[in-house]
C-alpha cells in the first residue's frame, strides 16, 4: 500500500521524486476498484524510466514507507552482496549507532558517499541499499567500511596505488590542523564542494596522509572531482605556509607531495610537487 504511506501531498511528493530522479511516477488503481466511487484501499505505484533512475526512486519511496510503517521492507532482511555482473543492489544491515553516523546531519554523509562512489545509496530502516555496477557497489561498501572505522579510531589503508579512484596528499605537519579544520569541518566543506570523500589515514609505513576518494578524477577546470579537491587542499596549505612565513622546518614543512597510480600521472603532472 504505497499510496497510504508516501509522505506529504501525494502529487507534490511524487513530483519532487520525479524531478530528482528523472522518472515518471503515478498511482494506478486496480481494475476491480474502478467505478466504486471511493478511494481504493490499495494502489500500485508505477515508476517509468531508465533502470538506475527507477531503482533510485523506488528506494526513496521505500525509505518513506519504512519510516511510517517500520518493518515493511526490512523485517528479516540480511546482508547481501550480489554476484551479478550488471546493475544490481547490495544490502548492508547497520547497528543503530552506525546508522546515525553513516547518514549524518540532514543525510550529508550519506549523500557524499553516494556521490563519491558513483552509485545509489539509500537507507531503509537500518538497511543500507547500495545499487549500481559491481565496481560501484564494491567502492561504496569500502567507503562505508572506512567511514565506520573512523568511529573507532585511526584508519589504516596501506596502499592505494592500484586504485583509479584515489589521490594521496602528504600534508606538512604544521598544516594538518589547518587543512582538516575543527573536528574535520574544512574537509567536510571541501567534500561538499567537490563531491568527494576525504580523510586522513595511515599508510604501510605508519605515515599519515590525506586520501581523496571519488570515481570522478575531475579536470583542471571542473569544480567537481578529485582534482578540484586537490586544488582546494593545495590552496589551504599555501595559505598556511604564507601565514607562517615558511616556518616549520624539516621535511614535513614542504608543499604537499603525492603518490599516484600510473593512470593518474598524465592528468596531474603539471601540479605535482614531487613524490615522497
Amino acid at each position: 500500500d504505497w499510496g497510504a504511506y508516501t509522505p506529504g501531498p501525494r502529487r507534490a511528493t511524487l513530483g519532487q521524486m520525479e524531478e530528482e530522479w528523472g522518472v515518471l511516477m503515478f498511482f494506478m488503481n486496480k481494475q476491480e476498484d474502478k467505478g466504486r466511487g471511493r478511494a481504493p484501499e490499495n494502489e500500485k505505484l508505477i515508476i517509468f524510466g531508465a533502470q538506475r533512475e527507477r531503482r533510485g526512486a523506488e528506494l526513496k519511496v521505500m525509505n518513506g514507507i519504512e519510516k511510517k510503517s517500520p518493518g515493511s521492507f526490512t523485517r528479516g532482511v540480511r546482508d547481501k552482496t550480489s554476484d551479478s555482473n550488471g546493475f544490481d543492489t547490495d544490502r548492508w544491515v547497520l547497528k543503530d549507532e552506525e546508522l546515525s553516523y553513516a547518514i549524518g546531519k540532514e543525510a550529508s554523509t550519506q549523500k557524499k558517499l553516494e556521490k563519491a562512489a558513483g552509485c545509489i545509496l539509500q537507507f531503509v530502516g537500518n538497511v543500507g541499499f547500495i545499487a549500481g555496477s559491481p565496481k560501484e557497489r564494491k567502492r561504496c561498501r569500502e567507503f562505508i567500511g572506512w567511514l565506520l572505522q573512523q568511529m573507532r579510531g585511526v584508519v589504516t589503508i596501506a596502499d592505494v596505488s592500484r586504485r583509479d579512484d584515489a589521490t594521496e596528499m602528504y600534508i606538512p605537519a604544521n598544516c594538518k590542523g589547518w587543512v582538516t579544520g575543527n573536528r574535520g569541518s574544512e574537509l567536510r566543506r571541501m567534500e561538499q564542494e567537490t563531491g568527494t570523500f576525504m580523510f586522513m589515514a595511515l599508510d604501510d609505513r605508519g605515515e599519515e596522509r590525506l586520501i581523496i576518494f571519488c570515481h570522478d578524477a575531475g579536470s583542471k577546470t571542473n569544480p567537481r572531482g578529485r582534482m578540484a579537491a586537490e586544488r582546494l587542499v593545495n590552496e589551504m596549505v599555501q595559505e598556511k605556509l604564507r601565514d607562517d612565513g615558511g616556518r616549520g622546518g624539516g621535511k614535513d614543512s614542504r608543499s604537499p607531495s603525492r603518490r599516484r597510480s600510473p593512470s593518474r600521472r598524465r592528468d596531474s603532472r603539471s601540479r605535482s610537487r614531487g613524490r615522497r
